[in-house]
């Protein structure tokens, strides 16, 4: 089936999608960003997840706490309840992060990436949406050699318009590891239970009938 680059975070999002991109036949090429964030448990996470995949595992550096205004990577505090645009959302990431691994696909001859974006259960970041996705593909076959070749590197998104419990229910019918991934905005030995990214995880994994299977400090 070729090659293919599978953006992983460490969450369950980004680890079921990569599940996918294997159940498929791809040769599974992950990359995991460096990017400032608030703590280095994801990217832990990442890395074992990538074991499991038996995939080849990148980490690439891109300090966005240089441009700030997000409270992931600047000093601006993770309230537990908010109005319109989560204080969470990282200026143009998902752009950027794209960017590099359209790079990379192009230096690997890679067929496809596959990006974790959700449109349902998510915090309403502007750049987990379907018209994104889309957006971003035109641009990716303007502006590589493969796409003006006509070899177009298609960006997959797999779980888009799946629920979080239809996520996780698929990650347990591919065997994904749910105790090695981390979804907690805050980087403690426990997740807090109580930050928004815990609570759609919680209503994830009661909505597809099973216990998650990371620690809490409350639930």
């Amino acid at each position: 089936m070729g090659k293919v680059v599978c953006l992983l975070s460490g969450g369950i999002d980004s680890a079921v999608t990569s599940a996918i991109a294997k159940s498929r036949g791809y040769e599974v090429y992950t990359i995991t960003f460096d990017y400032g964030q608030r703590h280095r448990k994801e990217m832990k996470c990442a890395e074992e997840i990538a074991k499991w995949l038996g995939a080849k595992h990148k980490v690439i550096k891109a300090d966005l706490r240089q441009i700030g205004g997000s409270a992931l990577t600047d000093n601006i505090q993770i309230p537990d309840e908010y109005e319109g645009m989560p204080p969470t959302y990282v200026p143009a990431r998902n752009t950027i992060f794209l960017s590099y691994a359209l790079a990379y696909a192009e230096v690997i001859d890679a067929d496809a990436i596959f990006i974790g974006v959700n449109a349902v259960d998510y915090s309403g970041y502007p750049d987990c949406r379907e018209e994104y996705i889309k957006a971003f593909q035109n641009m990716a076959n303007l502006a590589t050699k493969r796409g003006v070749e006509g070899k177009e590197i298609k960006i997959e998104a797999p779980i888009l318009y799946l629920t979080k419990g239809e996520i996780i229910r698929k990650g347990i019918e591919l065997g994904v590891p749910f105790e090695k991934t981390w979804s907690c905005y805050r980087g403690g030995k426990k997740a807090c239970g109580k930050c928004p990214s815990c609570l759609i995880r919680l209503k994830g994994f009661v909505e597809a009938g099973t216990e998650d299977p990371i620690e809490y400090e409350s639930k």
